[in-house]
């Protein structure tokens, strides 16, 4: 899909932004001034493609705690981050009371999260239906990782969007890992996207390393939403290039050769390597 030249270089913008914030939270945790840091790092390119699909500032977003570059692009402050990790009476998500990571900006109409995983499925399919309901055209999108398609929210909320066609896509972020439970141990089918066809809605799985191929899919999926077209499983596929949290030592389980795999599929350089050339 053609972009213009001012949009690629905003999609780079945000996703460098992005992971230096996540960068400089893991220093600050280690310099024990957070108290906790969960990554969005081989994220961005997935996050910011879908981002940039949305009409921001109309449509909705239920994320999930990776989406640290996806906030960014929908215009969430970096400052209204920050108070978050550091537990400050500011912090618009919660006025410092919520763990960092829980993503809440009511001028961009991200919506609060909580901490038991998937959630924010079913919470999102009941915003699409009451704005089905209302006659409006505004289109939600809540994200999850692959573990949380094993949660029944998922299979709740996904039920009731094939149902009810709601316009509704729901971004399945899938870094192969589960916390230390790698894919193949989750889900008998190969891709997250095959689900779909239980609930009779879209299905579609994509290179969420690629930020053109994720744009493309969520424009897409996205602007069928909003025709009345129903809902879509989108599945991008990612890298998580650190261990799942601040808390976690993933050389108990991902070898040293797998982690060098992981890291040498960084979206960021890739991304940059394009614009240049």
């Amino acid at each position: 899909m053609e972009l213009n030249e001012e949009t690629r270089l905003e999609m780079y913008w945000m996703m460098l932004l992005a992971r230096r914030l996540d960068e400089r939270a893991w220093v600050l945790h280690r310099q024990g001034k957070i108290a906790f840091h969960i990554s969005g790092i081989g994220h961005e390119a997935a996050q910011v493609g879908v981002a940039l699909a949305m009409q921001r500032g109309h449509d909705f977003l239920h994320p999930y705690y990776r989406d640290l570059a996806m906030v960014i692009a929908l215009g969430m402050p970096m400052r209204a981050i920050l108070l978050g990790s550091f537990g400050k009476q500011g912090d618009p998500s919660s006025g410092g009371r919520q763990m960092p990571n829980h993503y809440c900006y009511k001028p961009a109409n991200i919506f609060s999260v909580s901490s038991p995983v998937g959630t924010q499925l079913p919470q999102a399919a009941g915003l699409a239906l009451a704005e089905k309901l209302k006659g409006g055209n505004r289109v939600t999108v809540t994200c999850i990782g692959e573990g949380a398609t094993s949660e029944g929210d998922f299979h709740e909320a996904l039920d009731w969007a094939g149902v009810h066609k709601l316009p509704l896509v729901v971004v399945v972020e899938n870094n192969e890992y589960a916390i230390s439970v790698p894919m193949h141990l989750q889900m008998a089918v190969e891709r997250v996207a095959d689900r779909a066809a239980a609930y009779g809605i879209r299905g579609i799985s994509v290179d969420g390393l690629d930020v053109f191929a994720s744009y493309a899919a969520a424009k897409e999926a996205i602007d069928l939403a909003r025709a009345g077209a129903g809902t879509t499983l989108l599945e991008v596929r990612v890298a998580r290039i650190t261990p799942h949290s601040s808390d976690d030592n993933d050389a108990t389980y991902r070898s040293l050769e797998e982690k060098a795999r992981v890291r040498a599929q960084d979206p960021l350089p890739r991304f940059q390597k394009q614009l240049v050339e």
